[in-house]
């Protein structure tokens, strides 16, 4: 995994965070899809850096490459 992005499960409840921080990769990611850019981020929480946004959707992109089987093809053997 990235060095940016940390998975602790007594940090915000084991959700994906940027490293040293309690700002979930989701919020990055949904604050992108909401139309904000890199610049609207950083002046949202000064502690990012333009790395750190990067390594949020480099994360998020990871997740939805991964390969997901669904139940119904499991349990019935479609």
């Amino acid at each position: 995994m990235n060095d940016r992005i940390s998975i602790h499960p007594k940090i915000c409840h084991g959700q994906a965070c940027v490293t040293g921080s309690r700002i979930p990769v989701h919020q990055i990611v949904r604050m992108f899809a909401h139309g904000d850019g890199i610049e609207t981020l950083l002046g949202a929480y000064p502690t990012l850096t333009r790395e750190d946004i990067l390594a949020c959707l480099d994360y998020a992109a990871s997740l939805a490459e991964e390969q997901v089987t669904p139940l119904d093809e499991v349990a019935f053997g479609a």
